[in-house]
């Protein structure tokens, strides 16, 4: 599959112009619960010539595309990466920090993922996960629930509360998570897991209480907690700088 995902960004490449500068799996893949007909999330970053650039209009700044077998490709190119990374923008840091890694320009990540640990605004991203938890809370307090909606809640649940704890980014592998949790739960969580990794996404799981619970009682601590935390950094200078170098050297390709 791995081949089958270059291939792809080698193509998007050649019909966009665009060298691709990072690419990486997200979603369910990336946090370790998938489904057995799980798609690919593939998200990239990538920059386009500097004609791009130096145009006084505004241009479509995402790549998307849908393959008949399940690859699910996004990219965001770099002038709108770097503003969002100023941002602290969750799903952005997520792809930074990915443990399914596709294609990387090594320095290109390396910069990126060090000013996001700089830029990194506990409370733009706890707001993020805790609005992410409250847009599944419904979902789960029916009788009978998609997994899928389980796991999407109680990810965002836990990094919210990583943050809180931590001070520092969440872990994007929900394995690295799970430890904050209280035993009874970890221990519920990895059994719905292997249901899950033997189930397709239309499987629907008797509604589990201790979980639905635990999610309520995990919202409501990360909203009393969340006026304490601090903002991130502003890098202003440091970000147009990777932007300018990333921006004129020259274009080559995966």
């Amino acid at each position: 599959m791995e081949k089958k995902i270059l291939d792809k960004l080698k193509e998007i490449e050649k019909s966009k112009n665009v060298e691709i500068l990072y690419a990486v799996e997200s979603g369910s893949r990336a946090w370790g619960f998938a489904s057995p007909d799980s798609d690919y999330e593939i998200r990239f970053i990538y920059k386009h010539d500097l004609d791009y650039y130096l145009s006084l209009w505004e241009q479509t700044d995402v790549i998307e595309f849908m393959t008949e077998d399940d690859l699910d490709g996004s990219g965001w190119d770099l002038r709108k990466a770097v503003r969002l990374l100023a941002k602290s923008n969750a799903p952005l840091l997520e792809w930074l920090f990915s443990p399914v890694e596709y294609y990387e320009n090594e320095a290109f990540a390396t910069q990126m993922r060090d000013l996001a640990k700089q830029c990194f605004s506990p409370i733009a991203c706890l707001h993020h996960y805790l609005g992410t938890t409250k847009n599944f809370m419904d979902f789960c307090e029916q009788e009978h629930v998609k997994l899928k909606s389980y796991f999407y809640a109680l990810r965002t649940a836990l990094a919210g509360k990583w943050i809180i704890e931590n001070n520092t980014f969440p872990p994007v592998d929900f394995m690295e998570l799970l430890p904050i949790a209280p035993l009874n739960i970890q221990e519920k969580i990895i059994e719905l897991m292997a249901i899950k990794a033997n189930n397709n996404e239309t499987y629907l799981h008797p509604k589990e209480v201790l979980i639905t619970d635990f999610l309520l009682e995990t919202v409501k601590f990360n909203q009393e907690n969340a006026s304490a935390l601090g903002s991130g950094k502003k890098m202003s200078l440091e970000l147009d700088e990777v932007f300018r170098e990333f921006t004129f050297y020259n274009l080559k390709t995966i």
